[in-house]
């Protein structure tokens, strides 16, 4: 049985790292890949800790100093995720990325979802992906900038919102709360406090919602929308993180009856309005 211990992934990944692509010198190596303590300057940790862990020694390390380790062993995200599994038994914590592309096979799950409006938004809710149900039910995001592609800037700056929700300030609880954790879980306060700072001078009720402190996970729930052709309908939903892209989250919305996504299915050879 191959050897699946944290030492063993530690010094596998050292040991395909080209030293001279790195600016180290590749003379006179007994080993393949970096040494020791190449790893170690690059993580800005302890040699003799580095060794520890490779060895099996010296207890479970902190979730930041794997991630000094992933970062100078260049380990992808599905790479990075393994190494948390193996050194402290769980998945790291989210981070925060500015940008939010998603693949094209991604996009075409979305596509493939024909009654059920689906969308994959990033950690500051900006929406970067969507199909055609979203698009008919929830919000044509294509006829937007990409910078107003925010769920957060079309609940509270576009007065259309308040007409499409049904109880709009619920909401608007909700969504400031759910937007409040995932920057937590993301660490990313800093990095989107110009953005929180925005929304607050643009926005009374984002101020004082804000200024609450609510804080809610998403998870899954009903959305009960008015919309203009179909009238007062309930879509439930469901929120997943895309595999690999932990900053990414998958929202689909199901119709809660045949009935429901046959009327959906009716607006599907309209123009998009």
């Amino acid at each position: 049985m191959a050897d699946t211990s944290l030492g063993t992934y530690l010094r596998d990944k050292r040991a395909r790292l080209d030293p001279a692509a790195l600016g180290y010198g590749s003379g006179r190596r007994r080993t393949p890949g970096l040494r020791r303590e190449e790893v170690a300057q690059r993580a800005h940790i302890s040699p003799t800790w580095y060794s520890w862990l490779e060895q099996g020694r010296g207890g479970a390390p902190s979730a930041e100093v794997l991630d000094r380790i992933a970062r100078a062993l260049m380990l992808t995200d599905v790479e990075r995720d393994h190494l948390f599994l193996l050194g402290l038994g769980r998945l790291p914590d989210v981070r925060y990325r500015p940008s939010g592309d998603v693949s094209p096979r991604l996009q075409r799950v979305l596509d493939a979802m024909e009654t059920s409006p689906a969308l994959v938004r990033t950690v500051r809710w900006d929406v970067v992906a969507w199909n055609r149900a979203a698009a008919l039910m929830l919000c044509d995001y294509g006829l937007l900038p990409p910078q107003e592609r925010n769920i957060l800037r079309l609940v509270f700056l576009d007065p259309r919102s308040r007409a499409h929700n049904q109880d709009w300030e619920a909401v608007a609880r909700f969504v400031v709360g759910a937007f409040r954790a995932d920057i937590a879980r993301a660490g990313a306060q800093e990095e989107l406090a110009p953005f929180v700072q925005e929304m607050c001078s643009r926005s009374a009720d984002f101020t004082r919602l804000w200024q609450n402190g609510d804080v809610h996970g998403f998870g899954e729930g009903v959305k009960h929308l008015r919309h203009p052709v179909l009238g007062a309908i309930a879509i439930e939903y469901s929120a997943f993180t895309v595999d690999g892209r932990p900053d990414l989250t998958l929202l689909i919305y199901n119709p809660m009856s045949r009935e429901d996504a046959d009327r959906i299915r009716s607006l599907l050879p309209l123009p998009l309005p």
